[in-house]
């Protein structure tokens, strides 16, 4: 077993990770830039170093620093959590070089299924059904509208570099071709240093279910079943169910089977989910993610598998600690990602202190959360504050203590989007399943709340108390009168 591992991120992620290194006795490494210098990753690590400036390419992003960090620690494996270098196959390899263990795949196998196209020759080999589609010969404006044209409309221009939305346009005629491959061309390259698009045919309104697998030196590699994260915005996942309420035993045995093989065909080892798009009975391969995924805890919840455990485990070359016939699905789980946003302003990120922070608690709840009262909020890095994750004998319960679990969430001092995920887990078509991806983003009326009476006069009250000219029990200085709370009203789902 490693003795000390660094861990090259931030957040709730960090503060995961840290636990669990904790529980099986390996000693920490917190690596944090100028304005984490009090976050809450950096106080629970056994050790901290601090790499350079707020911006993530000065700090998170800075490999030499990265790598420097575990030299003058004496960390002898790197776990990169998620985002940030985590699928950078290049880093990987410099850890590799530098004699670490590098908790996660080889950067060799990063780099394979880090290429759209390369994973989809890949696993297509293994006999895994992929969208329609071909990367086309050249990247000049004809060559990439002749491939739409044999792939047919509506189609999907996406980068072969990278994920999460970036580089992705939706191309219904050849009328709208040139102006779409120009826009993909040129938010690839901003995105990940390459322009290269390939085409798919466009899957109209699916679902979108990721198999989580984990995979040993020894050869076992295995499935911990599925999760829906069909619940979106803008190619971003907002909330997510495990098991999926529309996966059938059936399609569940080829799904699991299908990226078992795709993980195999790779020779993959450690974490990693294969995530494909379900219409109907059919499914496509879309991606392999090569890391551990940020709705990690919901698989947790469902299996009784700690997977951070489990991750560190094959990366000291031991077996894994289950086979596939020890893990089952027990109950349903949900997660949904607090975010610092503001949905009425088109999901603005939010900065600024967090004047009150107060997580909800109870049976079956959980929060992974890398913040806490009075930490500033600033603009570096994602917004998400934290993780809701609630579990329960049967999907109804499970909804029913998520929703109660955000009602009970008590944030202050910057917008967020609670309100925004209580609206969608009350919603009917989302209850019964009636969703595809960009369901939200065709009901978004439904869920974008706006402000009560009561709650614009709880802020008028704040600020009288803020700038000290007002008393919010004197209706008179903008207040309620006698024993109003406005904290207490301003924790009624918006706020």
């Amino acid at each position: 077993m490693m003795r000390r591992v660094l861990i090259a991120n931030r957040g709730e992620i960090a503060v995961r990770i840290i636990r669990a290194c904790r529980e099986m006795g390996v000693r920490t490494v917190a690596v944090y830039s100028e304005a984490d210098a009090g976050a809450p990753h950096v106080l629970a690590a056994d050790d901290a170093v601090e790499i350079g400036p707020a911006a993530a390419s000065d700090s998170y992003l800075k490999v030499d620093a990265l790598l420097d960090a575990a030299r003058r620690t004496d960390a002898d494996a790197i776990h990169p959590g998620y985002g940030f270098l985590s699928e950078n196959a290049a880093f990987a390899a410099r850890v590799e070089s530098a004699g670490l263990t590098f908790i996660g795949p080889s950067s060799s196998v990063i780099a394979a299924m880090g290429s759209k196209t390369a994973a989809r020759k890949a696993v297509s080999a293994a006999g895994v059904p992929v969208v329609p589609g071909e990367t086309p010969a050249s990247q000049d404006l004809a060559a990439v509208r002749a491939s739409l044209g044999r792939v047919g409309y509506p189609a999907l221009l996406k980068a072969t570099a990278g994920g999460g939305g970036k580089g992705m346009r939706i191309v219904r005629s050849d009328d709208e071709a040139d102006e779409a491959i120009a826009a993909a061309s040129r938010e690839a390259t901003r995105a990940f240093s390459d322009g290269t698009v390939y085409v798919e045919r466009l899957i109209e309104r699916p679902r979108h279910i990721e198999i989580q697998v984990m995979a040993d030196r020894h050869g076992q590699t295995v499935h911990l079943f599925e999760r829906d994260c069909t619940l979106q915005r803008r190619h971003q996942k907002v909330i997510e169910e495990a098991p999926g309420p529309t996966v059938t035993p059936a399609i569940r045995e080829r799904m699991t089977r299908a990226a078992v093989a795709a993980a195999q065909a790779v020779g993959y080892v450690n974490a990693g989910t294969v995530e494909f798009l379900l219409s109907g009975d059919e499914f496509y391969f879309l991606e392999m993610n090569t890391r551990l995924q940020v709705e990690h805890p919901i698989t947790e919840e469902i299996t009784g598998v700690d997977l951070v455990r489990a991750q560190l485990l094959v990366a000291a070359g031991e077996r894994l600690p289950f086979r596939q016939d020890d893990l089952s699905v027990r109950g349903h789980a949900v997660e949904c990602r607090v975010y610092a946003e503001d949905p009425a302003s088109g999901f603005l990120p939010q900065s600024g202190p967090l004047l009150r922070y107060r997580e909800p608690q109870g049976p079956g709840i959980r929060v992974d959360a890398g913040v806490r009262e009075g930490q500033s909020i600033g603009v570096h890095y994602d917004p998400m504050l934290a993780k809701v994750i609630a579990y329960g004998e049967n999907r109804t319960a499970a909804f029913a203590r998520t929703t109660r679990a955000l009602e009970d969430f008590d944030i202050l001092g910057l917008q967020h989007n609670i309100g925004f995920l209580a609206a969608l887990l009350r919603d009917p078509r989302v209850v019964a399943c009636d969703t595809h991806t960009r369901f939200i983003e065709e009901h978004i009326e439904s869920f974008v709340p706006g402000y009560t009476d009561e709650q614009l006069h709880a802020l008028v009250a704040l600020a009288a108390v803020a700038d000290g000219s007002g008393d919010p029990r004197d209706p008179g200085s903008g207040g309620r009168g006698p024993g109003f709370d406005p904290f207490e009203t301003l924790n009624r789902g918006v706020f």
